[in-house]
């Protein structure tokens, strides 16, 4: 039976999210020289940040870790890969995704401020047949199947405005996402805040995906820890990791060599 109802613009969406969401912080952004940084609710608490002249790089150490999945899949077939965001943020990794890999992806943010802002001071290009941003509460999206094994590259990014600790960090939360990845597919999460705990996080990733699934960084200068879990858990040999960094830092400029010395499984 076909769907007699009428669709709904974006405008419409737009519109529906307001009435829904009017207690969600306010988004407001700050020059810095040559950065911009996204805020949420009026504090000083950095959300993202894009070099005003180059849009597309990926500024934040931690947002640059965020993309370690690339080391598990061969770089020839990046473009023909998936990639959702959860939180747009100021739209760094959509923006990289979507333009220097040219992946297709898929962002999914709850605060409809935040996409406004995301095309008014952030560059985030609009809508096409590569890149869709679905205003939503991801906790519940996700759980749709028609996303269920299409992702090859799931990035985790979940604050709200005090940035305290993750939005969503549940075993069910990380058992929904691990349904959304092909057999090849990867999670990186990052974890931050002052009431957040890097144990306890990283115990319920690995009883979603698996002990030998998950991989993780040091925690960078600022406090930020970037976690991977595989779909299928596999150690590539260093020679393989090797070759694939110095594509990805020739090919896209990211410091994947030094990802490599400093990147290691938790269970060994």
């Amino acid at each position: 039976m076909l769907d007699a109802r009428p669709q709904l613009t974006f405008e419409d969406n737009v519109a529906i999210l307001k009435k829904r969401t009017h207690t969600l912080p306010e988004v407001n952004f700050s020059d810095e020289g040559p950065l911009r940084h996204l805020h949420l609710g009026g504090t000083d608490w950095i959300q993202g940040s894009m070099l005003v002249d180059a849009p597309t790089v990926l500024f934040h150490e931690y947002i640059q870790r965020m993309m370690a999945w690339l080391l598990f899949v061969d770089p020839a077939t990046v473009p023909k890969r998936q990639a959702m965001q959860l939180g747009l943020g100021a739209a760094s990794l959509t923006k990289f995704c979507h333009k220097e890999l040219r992946m297709k992806t898929v962002a999914i943010e709850l605060n409809p401020q935040v996409l406004i802002a995301c095309r008014g001071w952030f560059k985030l290009p609009a809508e096409n047949s590569r890149i869709q941003v679905v205003l939503a509460d991801a906790a519940l999206e996700i759980q749709d199947p028609k996303w269920w094994g299409t992702v090859d590259a799931l990035q985790v990014d979940l604050y709200d405005h005090e940035a305290a600790a993750p939005v969503l960090d549940s075993l069910p939360f990380y058992n929904h996402c691990k349904r959304l990845l092909t057999p090849e597919g990867c999670m990186t999460v990052n974890l931050f805040g002052r009431a957040s705990s890097f144990t306890r996080s990283v115990e319920k990733i690995s009883a979603a995906f698996g002990a030998d699934a998950v991989w993780a960084f040091k925690a960078t200068r600022e406090g930020n820890t970037v976690v991977l879990a595989q779909a299928t858990p596999n150690r590539p040999k260093r020679e393989v990791l090797d070759a694939r960094a110095e594509i990805i830092q020739t090919q896209w400029g990211l410091p994947a060599a030094k990802w490599v010395r400093v990147f290691k499984p938790l269970h060994k």
